[in-house]
């Protein structure tokens, strides 16, 4: 099986070289276990050389781009900063990308590598998964691509798509298991000390507020709940302060931050207790009651929503340690 990592002009060295030394890491275990080894890896480019992060690295490639007539899984690692003009650097390698998809190629994008897999268009009508701090982004550029937000993993049609950063191993591992066997899989896992089982990366994504828009009203409502979050608030108080009905309010927020005003609510609180449980060591009902909830069962039940996790489990994850005699 034959398997082409794409070496983006401008590409993340980070997520370039995984995929190429786990594939080749799974022929060495499949040998090790008397099976014989399925997987020809190589790099692909536009060019020969392509240089990585910055030009602190810089990669041969095996194949130009342009002489690979078929592969059966191209992976497509993210670009380095703007997701644009990573696009436009690599602009020359979207038809090939398409070409070699309607000649029954897989396709994988990494991270923000969804931008160049969706600038082919195959994502049209699918599903995909891309870091969490470009999903907004994504969103506005692609919007016929339905983004699953907080997903580690997509899979739609024989295109894959992983979230932010070190999800993309995550979705390797899934490929290796995939394309040869779950014991390979899991040895990798261990070898490289990946969690194999992990399903979101909502635990890990930050929320900034949405308010790439241009509707002046609505960021003044934005303020509000962002000073005012532990107090009780109503939808009916929010559109009052626009001077505008609670339908046209829900609408205008909606097509603004992509939220309803419930759902910003709700984030922007879970997003101060993550603060709260990162930055000291206050038990769970203490964070509940600061940021406006009363209820345990709600705030438990919208924070494992929002995170992936319960408020113990990620108090028990992120929470700072506990200085002693000035040790931790």
């Amino acid at each position: 099986m034959r398997i082409s990592v794409f070496v983006p002009n401008q590409g993340v060295i980070e997520a370039i070289t995984p995929p190429f030394r786990t594939f080749n890491t799974a022929n060495e275990f499949l040998a090790t276990s008397g099976k014989r080894p399925i997987f020809e890896v190589e790099y692909v480019g536009l060019t020969e050389y392509v240089s990585a992060s910055g030009g602190e690295y810089m990669v041969k490639t095996g194949r130009l781009l342009k002489d690979l007539a078929e592969t059966d899984l191209l992976v497509i690692p993210p670009t380095f900063g703007n997701p644009e003009l990573g696009i436009q650097a690599n602009a020359e390698a979207i038809p090939f990308f398409r070409a070699l998809h309607q000649k029954g190629a897989s396709l994988a994008s990494l991270c923000a590598g969804a931008f160049l897999l969706a600038e082919t268009g195959l994502l049209n009508g699918r599903k995909c998964s891309t870091h969490w701090a470009h999903i907004a982004a994504f969103r506005e550029r692609y919007p016929q691509v339905e983004v699953e937000d907080g997903a580690v993993i997509t899979e739609h049609d024989n295109i894959y798509s992983s979230g932010g950063a070190s999800s993309l191993w995550n979705l390797i591992l899934y490929l290796v298991e995939k394309f040869s066997d779950r014991e390979t899989a899991v040895m990798i896992s261990k070898y490289f000390a990946i969690d194999i089982g992990r399903d979101s990366q909502s635990q890990f994504a930050i929320f900034k507020g949405q308010r790439d828009h241009n509707d002046q009203g609505i960021r003044q409502v934005q303020d509000y709940i962002e000073k005012n979050y532990e107090e009780r608030i109503t939808v009916e108080e929010l559109a009052a302060l626009m001077l505008v009905g609670r339908r046209t309010f829900e609408r205008r927020f909606k097509e603004a931050t992509n939220n309803t005003p419930l759902e910003y609510i709700q984030r922007v609180r879970i997003e101060a207790a993550k603060k709260f449980f990162e930055a000291s060591r206050k038990n769970v009902s203490d964070v509940m009651y600061d940021v406006g909830y009363s209820d345990t069962k709600a705030f438990r039940d919208v924070f494992k929503k929002v995170t992936g996790l319960t408020p113990i489990e990620y108090r028990n994850r992120f929470a700072r340690p506990v200085l002693t005699d000035g040790y931790v």
